[in-house]
């Protein structure tokens, strides 16, 4: 049988040189479907010409980012002191309706826009740090954006959930992945429903804890049940800019090291699997 295909993404490009330049080199290496973007941090655009090279061949999308940085235009709700909300208080505004949708949607306009500015090109999929794509509010403002940009072809969107059993069979941060999943409720449906495809699964959910063994978590990762089976990874060079804007440092060295080691091809073909762009499988 041929092996099987699944995606695999790059969270967080732009966020530090680091961490940028350890997809771009995984992107020349093949080791990776694609990545996405946080277009509204100041290292993005210093690094966003080093993606031309990989249109067509990689998946470059937005990951729509709500929580960490400044807002590319006025957001009184968002950002009531010029940045953004961090996750806890950004998730209790959303459950409470206490953001205007319509600034949540502005504000995903602007990074879409920027987005083109600078690659020539809509995304090719969208998604969101810590997940707040698929966040009640959020979710309805990310489709009224894109039906307001009208792209020529509409980007894929990422489910962030799975099964309850295969959550459970992985044995990875389960709980955190299965909070994850709860949020998620429904947004393939209505995701669908406007026209967008989906992966079908999810994994990549972990601690990251550094003295986890990535590698045997990312075994378990490559259970799969779902024909387009998406996998998130953090990859990236530990500095002193990513130690100032996030707390998960040495994760990212560890997933880095492994991801362009031998170890990691071996890996896939004993699992017979091979790593695809959404639109080949």
């Amino acid at each position: 049988m041929p092996p099987v295909p699944f995606i695999l993404i790059a969270d967080d490009f732009g966020l530090s040189k680091g961490v940028s330049d350890a997809i771009l080199d995984l992107l020349a290496k093949n080791r990776l479907s694609g990545t996405g973007s946080m277009v509204n941090l100041p290292g993005w655009a210093a690094h966003a010409e080093a993606l031309k090279p990989f249109q067509g061949r990689s998946d470059l999308g937005l990951h729509l980012t709500l929580t960490l940085g400044a807002p590319l235009g006025v957001s009184p709700m968002l950002a009531p002191e010029g940045q953004f909300l961090p996750l806890p208080k950004l998730m209790a505004k959303c459950f409470s309706n206490a953001i205007p949708r319509r600034e949540f949607r502005d504000e995903i306009v602007r990074q879409i826009e920027t987005f083109k500015a600078v690659t020539g090109r809509f995304p090719d999929f969208i998604d969101g740090h810590q997940h707040v794509h698929v966040l009640p509010g959020i979710r309805r403002a990310l489709f009224e954006a894109l039906e307001i940009l009208k792209p020529d072809r509409k980007p894929w969107l990422r489910v962030p959930s799975d099964h309850l059993g295969s959550i459970v069979a992985r044995g990875v941060s389960v709980g955190k992945a299965l909070f994850i999943s709860f949020l998620s409720s429904g947004f393939a449906r209505e995701a669908k429903r406007s026209g967008y495809r989906v992966n079908d699964t999810f994994s990549g959910v972990r601690s990251f804890d550094p003295k986890a063994d990535f590698a045997r978590e990312f075994q378990r990762f490559l259970l799969v049940n779902g024909k387009r089976h998406l996998v998130m990874c953090h990859p990236g060079v530990s500095d002193e800019t990513l130690a100032a804007l996030d707390p998960v440092t040495t994760a990212r060295d560890q997933e880095y090291e492994f991801f362009k080691s031998d170890e990691f091809e071996k890996m896939l073909e004993a699992f017979s699997m091979r790593i695809a762009r959404f639109d080949e499988i």
